[in-house]
């Protein structure tokens, strides 16, 4: 469903900061396409097709991992999914919100995600 459709991108800390972030999102979109794995990009991409119905509250929080380093994430879709995307990452992670814009018909926000 275009509802929820999300692309995240992620640059700082390393591929274990960036699957703990996306893992963080599979309770709320599903499964991404692939999870992050190339130790030594600088930048990692996620993109969330489908979704489950699952409510933001329960995908974040107590499971949450921890991250070693700053993360910048940057996500972006229908403005509902990146509604749905900031809410369960402000709740998994301690977030600074960046700024948002917008278009006809996506949003993207950038959110910083501290250790």
């Amino acid at each position: 469903m275009s509802g929820t459709q999300l692309t995240v991108t992620l640059s700082g800390g390393g591929a274990d900061d960036a699957r703990a972030v996306v893992r963080a999102l599979e309770g709320t979109f599903g499964a991404p396409d692939e999870l992050p794995a190339d130790e030594n990009a600088t930048v990692h991409m996620a993109t969330f097709d489908g979704g489950t119905d699952a409510s933001p509250a329960g995908s974040g929080g107590a499971g949450a991992e921890r991250l070693s380093a700053p993360v910048t994430v940057t996500v972006q879709g229908t403005p509902e999914a990146v509604r749905r995307a900031s809410d369960t990452l402000t709740r998994a992670f301690t977030a600074r919100d960046d700024g948002a814009a917008s278009g006809d018909q996506e949003q993207e926000r950038q959110l910083l995600l501290v250790p």
